[in-house]
């Protein structure tokens, strides 16, 4: 299972916004870019050209990207399915993006980024309808529930992600049960339902090249 294993901090300098890879350390004045506002390496600082067509299309696919954690070769994967759907293919994708396990974990607080859920899934802490699921991957359904599986609530990290889960919004397709550690699927995502500053459009453009 390939991922990326370097500094994440980078990213968002690169993008020139937060993606929130790092859980609450993104919203403490630890945070890399609000220390340092402009993209890392030797011309970060320097003044930058007018972004091509292109270069604002790739941008945009990148930040898609890796706000999910998704490899180049996967994100090429749910674009071609995205194209094969009915309906608008940049819409598809984000859907498509949205209903990953990692990230439906993330969205129902049993994590505190995108990678920290992506590694809880891997591991094996999260059940899908009773059965385990460790394929962060994994596209969940309508009428599915996730939850803690009993042996991982004991875990002083689960306990601590445990204790505040509720104190964050739950996007409107998704249920949380705190008394539980259990959410249900109760709907598939909408473009409404994605609150992320992703101009789909132009990854679309971008692949149509």
């Amino acid at each position: 299972m390939a991922r990326y294993t370097g500094p994440v901090c980078r990213l968002c300098r690169r993008e020139g916004m937060k993606l929130f890879l790092k859980g609450e350390r993104c919203y403490t004045g630890k945070c890399a870019i609000d220390r340092r506002a402009y993209a890392p390496g030797q011309h970060g600082q320097a003044r930058g050209k007018k972004p091509t067509e292109y270069g604002l299309q790739l941008r945009e696919k990148q930040k898609a990207r890796r706000l999910y954690g998704v490899m180049e070769k996967q994100f090429q994967h749910y674009f071609d399915e995205a194209a094969r759907r009915k309906g608008v293919t940049g819409e598809n994708l984000l859907v498509l993006l949205e209903r990953r396990m990692d990230n439906v974990v993330f969205h129902l607080g049993f994590a505190s980024s995108r990678p920290e859920a992506r590694q809880l899934v891997s591991h094996g802490h999260f059940t899908v309808n009773g059965k385990r699921v460790d394929i962060p991957s994994y596209s969940v359904r309508v009428g599915e529930v996730i939850a803690v599986k009993e042996g991982s609530k004991s875990s002083p990290r689960m306990k601590e992600l445990l204790e505040n889960l509720g104190t964050r919004s739950v996007p409107g397709w998704l249920s949380l049960d705190a008394n539980a550690a259990a959410g249900t699927v109760v709907a598939l995502p909408t473009r409404e339902d994605i609150q992320l500053p992703i101009q789909e459009h132009l990854i679309v453009e971008k692949y149509s090249r």
